[in-house]
Formats: C-alpha cells, sequence, structure tokens
C-alpha cells in the first residue's frame, strides 16, 4: 500500500452496504469491539453478518499489551469465527520494523508485557529484560504491569546509544471505567529523560496499517475506528476510506472540530453501518443537504431543518461546518479609517474549530449528548 494515495472524500456516498463495497475491514479493537472484557452491544452479530457477506475481518490494536492469540481468544469468546492470523497488533508492527533494521537474534530491551516477547520472537529478535545486555533497541508498548524500573532502564539503554521505538503514542485507553493512562503517557515518561523521540509503529503513524494490509491480503480496506487522531488519521495517512463510530472515545462534538486528515469517509452509530448504504451530502451555495435534513451556518451556529434519520442530520450538520471553518478568508468591503486615512481591510477569517455552535442542531436531529 502506497502512502502517497489519498483517502476518499469526507462524508462520501456508498450506494451498496459496506460489506459490499469493501473487502477487508481493519477493527479498531477498544471502543469499537470491545470495551474493557465485554463486547460493544451488538458488534459481534454485526461483524458475522459482514463476513456471511463475504468481508474478511480483521481485527487491528495499538495496544500491545497481548498476543495476537490471546486477543483471538477473547474475541473468540464473544462468538466471533477468528483466528491469530486476523489480528494484527502494534507490537507485531514495531517487531517488523526492527527486524528489516537489525539482524535475526539482535538483543531488544523490552519495555512491555508479553504482546511483545511473542512478537519479537515471530520476527527472530531476541528479547531482553536489561540494559545490562546491550540491546540495540528499546521497544515500548504498553501493559499494566510497566514500573519505574523498567522507565528507567529503557531510558538507560536509550542513552548508550540503543534505537527507540515505540508501538503507539495513545495518551489514554478506555476501560469499564473510563479513561485510563495509555502507553503515550508512558512514553511521555522516558522522553522527558532522553533527547530523542521514538519511531512510532501504531496509527495513526503507517507502519500498523501497512502491515494489516499485507497481512490480510486486502485490496480495497475500510478502516474501522472511533478515535480521530488515531484510527481516522491513520487511514489519512496511508490513503484509505475510514468509517467512525459512536461506540468509543470520540463524539459530536470532536468531530465537529476535526482538522481535515482526522475526518472519516463515513460516519455510523455502530458497525450495523456495515450492512448499510451511506448517502452522501449534497452542497447548494451554503445549505448542506443530506437525504432529509438541511443544515447552513447562521450567526456562527448550525441551523439544520428538515426530519429523517439522525446520523444523516449529524452528516449534513458536519458538511456545514468544516465547509464554514476550510472557507478562505473573505474580502470586506468597507474601509477602515486611520489617522483620517482610509485603508485597505483585512479580509474576515473563517471561523476558528470549535467555535461554531452545534448543540441546537444536534437536539433538532436526536443526538443530544
Amino acid at each position: 500500500m502506497s502512502t502517497a494515495r489519498k483517502a476518499p472524500s469526507p462524508l462520501s456516498a456508498c450506494d451498496e452496504p459496506l460489506a459490499g463495497r469493501y473487502d477487508v475491514a481493519l477493527l479498531d479493537l477498544d471502543g469499537v469491539v470491545y470495551v474493557g472484557p465485554d463486547p460493544v452491544p451488538d458488534a459481534p452479530e454485526n461483524l458475522r453478518k459482514a463476513a456471511k457477506e463475504g468481508m474478511r475481518i480483521g481485527y487491528i490494536t495499538n495496544n500491545a499489551s497481548r498476543p495476537a492469540q490471546v486477543v483471538a481468544e477473547h474475541l473468540a469468546s464473544f462468538g466471533l469465527d477468528v483466528i491469530a492470523d486476523d489480528v494484527v497488533t502494534s507490537a507485531q508492527a514495531a517487531a517488523k520494523l526492527i527486524a528489516s533494521e537489525f539482524p535475526k537474534g539482535s538483543p531488544v530491551l523490552v519495555v512491555g508485557g508479553e504482546g511483545l516477547y511473542a512478537a519479537l520472537e515471530e520476527y527472530g529478535l531476541k528479547a531482553v529484560q536489561s540494559s545490562d545486555a546491550h540491546p540495540v533497541a528499546v521497544v515500548q508498548g504498553f501493559h499494566p504491569d510497566v514500573n519505574w524500573v523498567m522507565l528507567a532502564d529503557g531510558a538507560h539503554a536509550i542513552h548508550e546509544g540503543a534505537k527507540w521505538f515505540a508501538t503507539n503514542l495513545d495518551l489514554t485507553i478506555p476501560t469499564a471505567a473510563g479513561k485510563a493512562p495509555g502507553n503515550g503517557t508512558l512514553v511521555q515518561a522516558i522522553r522527558a529523560a532522553v533527547d530523542v523521540d521514538p519511531v512510532v509503529a501504531g496509527k495513526p503513524e503507517p507502519p500498523l496499517l501497512e502491515t494489516s494490509i499485507e497481512r490480510l491480503k486486502a485490496k480495497q480496506p475500510l478502516m474501522i475506528g472511533d478515535r480521530l487522531d488515531s484510527d481516522i488519521a491513520g487511514a489519512h495517512a496511508v490513503g484509505i476510506a475510514s468509517l467512525w463510530v459512536a461506540t468509543g472515545v470520540n463524539d459530536a462534538h470532536d468531530l465537529a472540530q476535526a482538522p481535515p486528515n482526522q475526518r472519516p469517509t463515513y460516519i455510523a452509530p455502530d458497525l450495523s453501518a456495515l450492512a448499510q448504504k451511506q448517502p452522501g451530502v449534497t452542497v447548494e451555495g451554503a445549505k448542506h443537504t443530506c437525504a432529509g435534513w438541511t443544515a447552513e451556518i447562521v450567526n456562527n451556529s448550525v441551523s439544520v431543518k428538515g426530519e429523517g434519520e439522525p446520523y444523516d442530520g449529524l452528516r449534513a450538520i458536519l458538511s456545514a461546518v468544516w465547509a464554514a471553518v476550510d472557507a478562505p478568508p473573505k474580502p470586506t468591503t468597507k474601509a477602515a479609517k486611520t489617522a483620517g486615512r482610509a485603508r485597505r481591510p483585512l479580509p474576515k477569517p473563517a471561523p476558528a474549530p470549535g467555535t461554531i455552535t452545534i448543540d441546537a442542531a444536534l437536539h433538532r436531529v436526536g443526538l443530544d449528548q
């Protein structure tokens, strides 16, 4: 997969069910398929339906704490037909990066858990637990047992010349009790003690998705996730389509404020979208219409009229907001005066992301927070 390829436009239309358009689903796990030990409601059934339509289901995770086999067993407990080869972890992507630079058998210091040990073994690298082993690289990934001693030893090895790899930079992970610190938080702890940045394997950087596309033999992949800054940005980075679902971290307000490289091709409340078509948005002047809804910006607030499905309304709202914040500065016709002299007026800038009010519009379409 070439990273020069461009992702489809945000809020694109799809005139057939997504499971028919795309051959492989690249599913983020936390917040999309499960939260903690439990499945997202109806997610397993929606995935079984997509698989029956011929879509291959791949499970792609930035969480490096568990080996692919353990992740597969967890997913199989939900009644999903899944084997280890259907799972690709950021630990595997990181190990592949290290193996591309260092010969087999090279010592690599692990700051993390069993997911990293399994991935290094898969790629013929030697996992070590101390900087005294003179590792050629340090690989860091999330695990709840990571402690100060491991972080300090990783910093020592990096100071001694080991190349630093991180599986991902997610600051938080979703848990049943709410958000908790993720690997990015632990990476920051080592970064405070060293003078280099790590090579990052996980989303939104390309290696994990490129590894996944290669392993799953995807020709027309669809990245599915809940996080804009990792899942959707990662899809943009490798030039593939993306589906955002509302079962995890980000919400409609986050979507409205998303920069261009974090805007999804499709949006939906959950994985039932795989069996559905996706309506597009038509734009006529300031009016943005999706199915029965029309939205426009009035006095820095979204006004929406019509009726229909709530997510059709959200598509119209997002289209209006994104068009407004992306608009070039507007020329003003009224000249200002300075010390009695007329001067050329400055163009009026587009509204900044987050300054356009969408709460009333969300209420109108039935998507109150």
